[in-house]
């Protein structure tokens, strides 16, 4: 298969085909007596791992370090299992991050529901968000 064929099947740019290679994400492919790229259909099953490791939330560097160690021939899903309790950790901690912000947001929506904007001063900006009124 051409890049191009590739990247119809698996709704990806070929220029993102080409940032994965040079990444190390997809093998090279070999190459036709045309130069062009030539790929087997493994690469459509790679860029599949790729895209449900990124809807997991992995970074490239991630889903690299799994592929990494299939080619040395270990099976990943210990390490696997590790990157996504690290992610569910990260993600609980936004969450908590979050809620503390929208705490904060709904303190100052109501605050400003009392304040008169008639009397906000120039040394305050705003006296909505001004520290300690």
């Amino acid at each position: 298969m051409r890049i191009g064929d590739v990247a119809e099947a698996a709704g990806v740019p070929a220029q993102t085909i080409r940032f994965y290679e040079r990444r190390g994400l997809l093998p090279q492919p070999e190459r036709a007596p045309n130069g062009y790229r030539d790929y087997d259909d493994s690469v459509l099953a790679r860029l599949a791992f790729i895209r449900s490791g990124q809807a997991a939330g992995l970074t490239l560097v991630e889903l690299g370090s799994v592929l990494d160690q299939r080619r040395e021939g270990a099976v990943p899903c210990a390490h696997v299992q590790s990157l996504l309790l690290a992610k569910l950790d990260d993600v609980r901690a936004r969450q908590r991050e979050l809620a503390t912000m929208a705490e904060e947001l709904e303190g100052l929506i109501e605050r400003s529901e009392r304040l008169d904007p008639a009397d906000c001063i120039d040394a305050e900006t705003c006296h909505i968000i001004a520290a300690g009124n």
